[in-house]
């Protein structure tokens, strides 16, 4: 911490508290306390029961959490490729073109989702690339949105790298080929990691773009939550949101331990 007198810092962890607590740990508090209740017409939740996770864990709520987990891995994964090799590309350009590259990537996050949502609507809605009605349009724009953010990441760590071990590497005769999987993706592994984990928890909470094409066998959980909350089942809609987020965040700490040995590495 910067601040070094005892009265600054207890100040900066009030300032900190005061802005944490209502801004992000109280609606996640609600959250949790409401997919525990069946009512809540005081200051707390009554009514408490768990068969909101009942709900929450089996039937057409566990299939969408299926659905969301395959959408997220394979978006991600697409996305991190894609974005790798567009970084790994852009590195070798001039600078002016390796601003319209990141330009270009960065697109699709810089208007609202739901336009990327109906831009994919109407690009895949006829032969020859007739994906509209399948779950490969909801991959594929999720994989479109979060892209971007895996082509930031590892743009940035590429930036970072040491040039020495690609140069005596080369000196030692290993070809262009055999630095890259050799020497150049290990040095951005800890990188790949965490835009992975990055995209990943995009992907499960993306629902405007999702609510344009998803089709009725494939329903990832935000739609499911959202269909709850409208039609008035709060306290099951928060039970599944809860899951939610349990299955990102469990998600992403297996991805950390990953990216910590990476980082040892």
């Amino acid at each position: 911490m910067l601040v070094h007198s005892r009265g600054a810092k207890w100040a900066v962890w009030a300032v900190f508290l005061l802005l944490f607590v209502p801004l992000f740990a109280l609606p996640l508090l609600v959250v949790l306390g409401a997919s525990f209740a069946t009512h809540w017409s005081g200051v707390l939740p009554s009514g408490l029961t768990t068969a909101n996770y009942r709900s929450a864990t089996r039937g057409e709520a566990l299939q969408a959490l299926t659905t969301s987990l395959l959408t997220a891995t394979a978006a991600s994964l697409l996305a991190l490729t894609v974005g790798t090799w567009a970084a790994l590309a852009a590195a070798a350009l001039k600078k002016r073109y390796r601003r319209v590259m990141d330009a270009l990537f960065v697109l699709p996050v810089a208007v609202p989702s739901v336009v990327v949502g109906l831009s994919v609507l109407v690009a895949f809605s006829k032969p020859p690339m007739l994906l509209n009605g399948t779950r490969w349009i909801v991959i594929l724009a999720h994989t479109v949105l979060v892209t971007a953010f895996a082509h930031q990441s590892v743009s940035a760590a590429i930036t970072r790298l040491d040039p020495a071990y690609e140069q005596a590497a080369a000196s030692l005769g290993a070809r262009p080929s055999y630095v890259l999987w050799r020497v150049r993706l290990p040095l951005l592994l800890p990188s790949l990691t965490a835009a992975a984990g990055l995209c990943f928890a995009l992907s499960m909470g993306e629902l405007s773009a999702t609510m344009m094409l998803y089709p009725p066998d494939w329903t990832p959980l935000p739609v499911l939550i959202y269909a709850a909350t409208d039609r008035g089942a709060l306290f099951t809609g928060s039970a599944v949101a809860v899951v939610l987020m349990a299955a990102t965040l469990l998600v992403l700490f297996v991805v950390s331990r990953v990216r910590t040995r990476a980082s040892y590495r």
